[in-house]
C-alpha cells in the first residue's frame, strides 16, 4: 500500500514538473530606436552607465555581434516583425508602405493563444495588426507631451515620451491584459532618437563631464570611396543649432543652409519649458561667448549631442528597471522571456557622423540581450554573428510554435543552448534609400573577419580586414594581397543573394 502511495505521488510531481515546462513564455520585447552599443557599459564602453538593460546581460546572454540587414529604422521594424530581409518583406526604405497583413510573428503567436500587444513607436505607416492591444505614436512621434493613437483615437498626453510608453506598458500589464494567458508585449520607445530631447529627471547629467572623443572624429576619410566624404552626417557641418545642439532661436545655418527649431519647444508646458532652460540657457551663454572655430567648435558639437543622446538614453535604462521590478514583483520574472535590442546602432561622432545607414560597424551592429531564468544561464557571451532576422523565429521557439519556412532568420535558442556547429559564418546587408545624407545604396557581406561592401549603382567596392584594420579607416579592397580574399567575398556575397532571393541591384 506504501510503495502505491509513494507511485501516486511520484505520478502527480511528474505530471507538475511536464505541465510547468510546457507552460508557454510571457515575452517582453523591449525597443529603442538608434541605440548605439557605444553607449551601452555591458558591452564594455566607458562613455555611460546603464545598470538595467546590464541587468538582463548579467542575467542572461549578451550577444557580442548582433547586426541589422538594413541599417534604417522602419526597414528594420519590418524584419524583426516577419524575419524576412527587406526585399521579402516589402519594406526597403521609410517610405515604403508596410503591408501589415502579411505574415509576422504577433500575428502567428496571437493565433497560438497568446495575447498580444504593441505600445509605443511604430513608425509602418498603417495601423498594427495582430495585436489584441495598440497604442501607438504617430509617426516618429514627440518627445514631449506626444499624442498617442489607439482603436479609440488619437490622444495627447502630457509627460515625457520614455516615461510615458512605459506608464502604458505597466497599465497594460497590469490591468488589461487576459491574465490566463501568456502575454507578448512590444514596449518600444522613441529614444534615442534624433533629436535627442533628455526627459526632465536627467537634463543637467553630464554637465561636469568632457566625455571621451572617439578615434576616429576627425576622420579625412582618406583611402575610401569619394562616397564617404561626400556625405552629410557630419557633426562639423551638419548638426543645426536650434534642431540639434538646443540653441533656442539661433538662425545661424548649417553647411546645407538649414535654420530648422527643435520641434519640442513648443510642446512642453511652462512648467517643462522652465526646467528645460534653467538646464540649457547658461551652457548656451557660455558657448556663445567662447565664439569657437575649427576643431574646438567640432569638440563642443561633439560634447552636446552625445551628451544629448546619453541623457535620452538614460531615462530609456530608467524605464527598463521599472519593467523589470514589474516582472520581479509579480513573481513573472521567472517565466517570461526579456529581450533588450534597438533598430539598429549610431555613430557616437566615430568616423566624425551621427545617424546610421552605412554598413559600417557602428549602425551594422545593434544592441541584443536576453534574459529567461528557466531556459537561459546567467552570464553567457555569445561571439557568433547574428542577425535581426533571427528575432522572430527565436520569439516563436521560445513559444513552442512552429518556425514558418519562409522566414530567412534562425532561432537563437540552439545557439545559446551550445548548439552552433552549423551556424552561419557570414551575414548580408542591403541598404537602399538613395539620397537622404547623401548615402548611397549598398549592399554587402560580412564574415568574422573581413567586410565587403558594394555600391553597385557606381561598381565601387570597399573591404575591410577588421582584424587588422577595426575602425575601418583602410579600404584594400584594390590591394594586390586581398584579391584573393575579395574574389571569395563577392562569391559569398552572390551566394547569399541567391539563398534569400535577392534580385541583382534591386
Amino acid at each position: 500500500m506504501r510503495s502505491i502511495f509513494l507511485f501516486l505521488i511520484a505520478c502527480c510531481l511528474f505530471i507538475q514538473c511536464k505541465k510547468e515546462q510546457s507552460t508557454p513564455p510571457n515575452i517582453l520585447f523591449i525597443f529603442s530606436d538608434d541605440h548605439a552599443i557605444q553607449s551601452i557599459s555591458a558591452y564594455g564602453f566607458k562613455l555611460n552607465v546603464t545598470p538595467n538593460i546590464d541587468r538582463i546581460a548579467n542575467e542572461g546572454v549578451l550577444f557580442r555581434h548582433a547586426t541589422v540587414g538594413n541599417s534604417i529604422c522602419a526597414p528594420s521594424r519590418a524584419t524583426i516583425l516577419t524575419g524576412k530581409h527587406s526585399h521579402a518583406n516589402g519594406k526597403r526604405t521609410n517610405l515604403d508602405t508596410f503591408d501589415v497583413y502579411q505574415q509576422t510573428f504577433p500575428r502567428i503567436l496571437q493565433e497560438a493563444n497568446y495575447q498580444t500587444a504593441l505600445i509605443g513607436k511604430w513608425h509602418l505607416k498603417a495601423n498594427p495588426q495582430g495585436f489584441d492591444y495598440w497604442d501607438i505614436l504617430p509617426g516618429q512621434g514627440s518627445y514631449y507631451n506626444p499624442d498617442f493613437i489607439s482603436k479609440d483615437g488619437k490622444r495627447r498626453v502630457t509627460g515625457y515620451n520614455t516615461d510615458l510608453v512605459t506608464d502604458l506598458s505597466l497599465e497594460w500589464l497590469t490591468e488589461t491584459r487576459d491574465q490566463d494567458k501568456p502575454f507578448m508585449l512590444m514596449c518600444q520607445y522613441k529614444a534615442p532618437h534624433r533629436v535627442w530631447a533628455p526627459g526632465p529627471d536627467h537634463l543637467t547629467d553630464y554637465d561636469d563631464v568632457v566625455l571621451p572623443e572617439p578615434y576616429s572624429l576627425f576622420d579625412d576619410y582618406t583611402g575610401r570611396s569619394d562616397f564617404v566624404k561626400d556625405n552629410e552626417m557630419m557633426i562639423a557641418k551638419h548638426l543645426m543649432e536650434d534642431y540639434d545642439l538646443k540653441i533656442a532661436g539661433s538662425t545661424t545655418p548649417d553647411a546645407l543652409g538649414r535654420t530648422f527649431a527643435n520641434p519640442e519647444l513648443k510642446r512642453m508646458t511652462t512648467e517643462q519649458r522652465a526646467d528645460w532652460d534653467a538646464a540649457y540657457d547658461l551652457k548656451n551663454n557660455l558657448y556663445k561667448e567662447l565664439n569657437l572655430s575649427d576643431e574646438e567648435l567640432v569638440r563642443w558639437k561633439y560634447q552636446r549631442y552625445v551628451k544629448d543622446y546619453l541623457r535620452t538614453v538614460a531615462s530609456v535604462d530608467d524605464n527598463i528597471g521599472r519593467l523589470l521590478h514589474y516582472l520581479d514583483s509579480t513573481g513573472l520574472a521567472e517565466n517570461t522571456l526579456v529581450v533588450y535590442s534597438s533598430d539598429q546602432g549610431f555613430y557616437l561622432g566615430e568616423h566624425g557622423w551621427y545617424d546610421k545607414r552605412w554598413m559600417y560597424e557602428e549602425s551594422l551592429h545593434t544592441p541584443l540581450v536576453m534574459k529567461w531564468p528557466e531556459q537561459i544561464k546567467p552570464g553567457l557571451e555569445i561571439q557568433k554573428l547574428v542577425q535581426n532576422i533571427d528575432y522572430a523565429p527565436t520569439l516563436l521557439d521560445a513559444a513552442g510554435v512552429q518556425i514558418p519556412a519562409d522566414m530567412h532568420g534562425v532561432s537563437l535558442l540552439p545557439l545559446i543552448k551550445g548548439s552552433s556547429q552549423d551556424w552561419r559564418t557570414s551575414i548580408y546587408y542591403h541598404y537602399y534609400e538613395e539620397g537622404e545624407h547623401n548615402v548611397p545604396r549598398q549592399e554587402g557581406v560580412r564574415t568574422d573577419r573581413y567586410k565587403l561592401i558594394s555600391f553597385y549603382g557606381y561598381d565601387t567596392f570597399e573591404l575591410y580586414d577588421l582584424d587588422k584594420d577595426p575602425q575601418e579607416m583602410n579600404n584594400v579592397a584594390n590591394e594586390a594581397a586581398y584579391q584573393e580574399i575579395r574574389a571569395k567575398l563577392e562569391q559569398e556575397l552572390e551566394k547569399l543573394k541567391s539563398q534569400y532571393g535577392v534580385e541583382t541591384n534591386q
